[in-house]
């Protein structure tokens, strides 16, 4: 039998096949940024089933996280059911149920409070605004183009996002500082986080501000993203609410089980909760 090669064409035919789905931004980005990982590791190899599994055995040799190893076979695995080649998938990881967060990625309260305090003094006025949204919301940071001008005044957003529609609250104070940034910005209706020259803004630069922001605010860069600013708001809603199953609704998430994810604690909130159990004389 004879193998083909990994084309850009498919690639390509791959991107168009995803947005038809209408699937989201990011996850159309992460799709294709694995399957061109995989391409780049077989520098003119034919596809096999032989070489999707060395490109595991190379995933799984220390470099990546095993969940980060789960998603990028889920990225190859579907580009081979487009392409015609479902003999080549290969079976992900089986992981064991997180029982405790990662530390040294965890946003703590006090270091999201620092990014803040420095964007503001460097008057990055639009990156402290965006940051409070994000975390006073929830949302992803595909959903900040539907924080809009007409949101802000209603005190609601209606997002559209993964063939789902769900309506998100904005608190008074955050739709008090969106208009007036948005006054200040002379923008009188449509999206209010846009770039100089008024376009929106991308994942890519939000992600690019945080990072900058995080190393003079003193906070790992391992802790600043988007998504983790969602688990922070995750977080003090349930320690408020003590609802898992409203907060998978405001998150919009399909599985309550993925909104537990968000509030697994760390070792060292398990560990003072074991002392405080007082078992040992």
């Amino acid at each position: 039998m004879a193998y083909k090669t990994l084309s850009m064409e498919e690639v390509v035919a791959f991107r168009r096949h995803l947005e038809a789905q209408e699937r989201s931004a990011g996850t159309v980005e992460n799709y294709l940024r694995h399957v061109s990982a995989f391409a780049r590791w077989l520098d003119g190899r034919p596809v096999t089933k032989e070489n999707a599994a060395g490109w595991k055995g190379y995933l799984t040799g220390g470099k990546y996280r095993p969940a980060t190893v789960n998603a990028m076979l889920a990225s190859l695995n579907q580009f081979f059911l487009f392409t015609g080649r479902q003999d080549c998938r290969v079976k992900p990881l089986r992981l064991q149920r997180r029982l405790f967060r990662e530390e040294d990625r965890e946003l703590e309260r006090e270091e999201y409070d620092r990014l803040l305090q420095t964007a503001q003094q460097e008057g990055r006025e639009r990156l402290a605004l965006l940051l409070e949204t994000i975390c006073a919301t929830g949302i992803r940071v595909s959903e900040v183009a539907y924080i809009t001008v007409e949101a802000a005044r209603q005190g609601q957003a209606e997002i559209f996002l993964k063939g789902k529609v769900r309506l998100i609250l904005l608190p008074q104070k955050l739709c008090r500082k969106l208009l007036r940034y948005a006054k200040k910005q002379k923008t009188v209706s449509g999206e209010v986080f846009l770039t100089k020259n008024g376009n929106s803004l991308s994942r890519k630069q939000i992600w690019a501000e945080m990072k900058a922001l995080c190393r003079r605010a003193g906070v790992a860069p391992s802790k600043v993203y988007p998504h983790n600013l969602r688990h922070l708001f995750a977080r003090a809603f349930y320690r408020i609410t003590r609802d898992v199953a409203k907060l998978a609704d405001v998150l919009g998430h399909s599985s309550i089980e993925t909104t537990r994810l968000y509030l697994i604690s760390t070792g060292a909130e398990h560990a003072r909760q074991m002392e405080r159990m007082q078992l040992i004389r």
